[in-house]
């Protein structure tokens, strides 16, 4: 049987990594043209933009941002949160396939928008980039499923985490400890009141 508040730390951990991983392949060209020999001509810079999908990184960047939004969160909220990040991590996973599908198409456009003659070029490849975002995009929605199962037995923040002025419950002086007494007198408040 998992020891599922034992799973806290490697969920979240795999999440955050996984979510890092793809941003950074969104911004590194996924399909190159091989250039035949010799130094690379300077119309494959603009053919190595065509070879990288500009939606891959605010993808995982709202996946990123959503990990960071259950470290810090309780309850449904957390829930919800986790929910968003298998969305999005799911988003990322159709965003690698449709640029597998469409962006080779992209870099043969750009070779022959560029002018570069097809003897000077090789056909289209993929970047290592491109196997990175997929394997990171995959490990995304693993975390974030296992997330939204499992965050209930998950362990939370303390409210002495809440805002400043978050609504607090009145204990009556008589249910508190020697020691929350002395503390709410220390913070400027009668517990008597």
């Amino acid at each position: 049987m998992i020891d599922r508040p034992r799973t806290f730390g490697p969920v979240v951990a795999l999440g955050l990594v996984a979510g890092a991983l793809a941003a950074y392949a969104g911004t590194r060209p996924w399909f190159v043209d091989l250039a035949a020999d010799g130094p690379t001509p300077d119309p494959l810079d603009v053919i190595a933009e065509a070879g990288s999908s500009p939606l891959a990184t605010p993808v995982a960047l709202v996946v990123l941002a959503s990990w960071g939004v259950v470290l810090v969160t309780r309850g449904r909220a957390r829930r919800a949160v986790a929910g968003l990040a298998l969305l999005a991590a799911l988003g990322l996973v159709v965003t690698v396939v449709v640029g597998f599908r469409s962006l080779p198409d992209a870099v043969a456009d750009a070779v022959r928008d560029a002018g570069v003659r097809f003897d000077d070029v090789g056909g289209s490849a993929t970047d290592p980039w491109f196997w990175v975002a997929g394997t990171a995009a995959v490990a995304s929605v693993v975390a974030a499923a296992l997330a939204v199962a499992w965050c209930p037995q998950w362990p939370e923040m303390g409210s002495r985490y809440d805002a400043p002025g978050a609504a607090r419950e009145r204990v009556p002086p008589e249910e508190q400890s020697h020691l929350d007494l002395w503390k709410s007198m220390d913070e400027g408040r009668d517990p008597t009141a």
